[in-house]
């Protein structure tokens, strides 16, 4: 299918976009249960988490409609709206406001006489629920959020759940952003996150259909997103309540390596159901295993083609860190310190243009960069990712200056290179390209992996050590079957704390303050000092 050119406005003057209506099937690959109390209705009556830990593979039927609306220009991406969620406002005032929900001003008091937690205004909470330290003033502020069961002994051990008319359960939360802002702080204690976030079923009724256990040491449960905000339903892979990691600090490789395997699993046994190849119905797959199942896709799809493949290409991001402001922007996405996103995306959508077209192309990020190296080679007569890896590899510093250092890389495999881009978009960025022709993780063999999450891992822990406390990482990949030479990429992007964006980053004008090369060489010297990782045995 042509997806040279992907823009709502067709060349009759009128617009063209999809909708998805997601169906179907989930392979449940959990083991184990950990059912567990919630929380207590005020009638006493226990909330537990069997819903999170369905028995059999899931059918979903009645996701919600996703609208997909490629922008009229092609370079600012698509657009997805909610069909449930919007279908509820048709017929009322727009439901957005662009002020912050609560009051986000106050009044100094007149006198300072001792003062109630309660009388504190709002501002002050959420910067102490945000930047405190001391876990005993963090406990102190919970009634504010929320309601919580408590033990004889004063334990916090569960929250307060309402009963609805419609038999639902909803826990008792007064202030959402609250409520979220301390139970991301890492200095709550461990038992207090649990009850908060961490408890499987206390984030909501989302299945659990995977789980990565080794050793006892690193735990990880796999959440399926039905109802998604990505068209056919995604995967989180979050730490589990009895292996928490709130900071990078604290992640070692074998969790990137559980949060990372999770990912290539879910994908892996997702085409080979759709392929009819047979599986191990239950229980993790080692990456021996896991290097098989590829190794049979690729030869299924080799021999009969990618068209009737209703995937066609993988998604998948990180969101690291969390902050609330006290004037009550959000700052950052992530719901859960240390967790990853991933899913498949299907090849067209079904579209809604009067019936000229019964389809489009979707949206992958990975698109654009096979658009602009097909131009690339077209006019060069050369494939891009020779020219670009050369260039990094034989890169000369910008300011024309022989020292000091001239390089961009800053870790290098056989497979891999994690490097500083010559153009940065923001302070701080890094990439990871693999240097043989691997386009996605159908094309990644088990060594591929290693050398990913490897890299993964080193460029989380050297922008942790820069002092970063907020990253977003995600992958560009190859649609699968495609004959081009585009490589498997990965963007890890902190946010700056003076450079929120402005109209020079709505214009894709990114402004920097150093040389690529002397941040590569900073990023080298914290590679240095970083403890060996040690090898990973199949």
């Amino acid at each position: 299918m042509n997806r040279s050119i992907k823009t709502c406005v067709r060349y009759d003057g009128s617009f063209i976009f999809g909708i998805h209506k997601p169906n179907y099937k989930v392979i449940n690959r959990r083991l184990n249960k950990t059912i567990t109390e919630l929380g207590r209705t005020e009638h006493g009556e226990i909330i537990q988490n069997h819903v999170n830990f369905p028995d059999g593979d899931l059918e979903i039927t009645a996701a919600q409609p996703i609208y997909e609306i490629p922008n009229a220009f092609p370079f600012w991406g698509t657009t997805y709206i909610l069909g449930d969620v919007a279908s509820k406002v048709v017929n009322e005032p727009f439901p957005v406001s662009f002020a912050p929900k609560g009051k986000t001003d106050f009044e100094i008091w007149d006198d300072f006489k001792k003062v109630s937690l309660k009388d504190v205004p709002r501002p002050i909470v959420l910067a102490m629920a945000q930047t405190c330290t001391n876990p005993n003033i963090l406990v102190s502020l919970l009634p504010l959020a929320a309601q919580f069961v408590e033990d004889k002994d004063g334990t916090v051990v569960g929250l307060r759940y309402d009963k609805m008319k419609d038999g639902s359960v909803r826990p008792r939360i007064f202030d959402h952003d609250l409520y979220e802002t301390l139970g991301n702080n890492p200095c709550l204690p461990d038992q207090i996150k649990q009850v908060m976030l961490l408890k499987p079923g206390v984030q909501g009724t989302s299945p659990i259909v995977g789980e990565y256990l080794d050793k006892a040491k690193c735990h990880i449960w796999e959440y399926l997103r039905a109802n998604s905000y990505i068209p056919w339903g995604h995967f989180a892979a979050n730490m589990a309540e009895d292996s928490i990691r709130y900071s990078v600090k604290n992640l070692d490789m074998d969790d990137i390596t559980g949060l990372r395997h999770l990912y290539y699993q879910r994908i892996y046994i997702t085409l080979a159901s759709e392929l009819g190849i047979p599986i191990k119905k239950q229980g993790l797959l080692s990456r021996h295993e896991l290097e098989e199942i590829r190794c049979e896709i690729q030869s299924a799809l080799d021999k009969r083609g990618y068209e009737d493949l209703r995937f066609s290409s993988t998604l998948w991001g990180w969101n690291y860190g969390y902050d609330f402001s006290p004037s009550g922007f959000r700052l950052h996405a992530s719901h859960q310190q240390i967790h990853q996103q991933f899913a498949l995306i299907p090849d067209v959508v079904e579209a809604q243009d009067g019936g000229i077209h019964n389809r489009i192309p979707t949206y992958a990020i990975g698109d654009m960069v096979a658009s602009f190296i097909e131009q690339f080679k077209q006019q060069y007569k050369t494939n891009f990712f020779d020219a670009y890896i050369k260039a990094i590899l034989t890169n000369n510093r910008t300011d024309g200056l022989d020292e000091p250092e001239q390089g961009l890389s800053i870790f290098r495999d056989e497979n891999v290179m994690l490097f500083v881009p010559k153009a940065q978009r923001f302070h701080g960025e890094l990439h990871i390209l693999c240097l043989e022709k691997v386009g996605n993780i159908i094309e990644a063999n088990n060594a591929v992996r290693k050398s990913l999450d490897k890299a993964i891992y080193l460029a989380v822990n050297i922008l942790d050590r820069l002092g970063a406390r907020m990253i977003t990482s995600f992958e560009l990949s190859k649609r699968f079957g495609v004959n081009i030479d585009q490589r498997l990429m990965y963007c890890l992007i902190p946010k700056h704390p003076q450079s929120p964006g402005a109209f020079s980053e709505q214009q894709a004008r990114w402004i920097t303050g150093h040389f690529p090369e002397d941040f590569a060489r900073s990023c080298r010297q914290i590679v240095r000092e970083l403890p060996e990782i040690p090898r990973l045995d199949d």
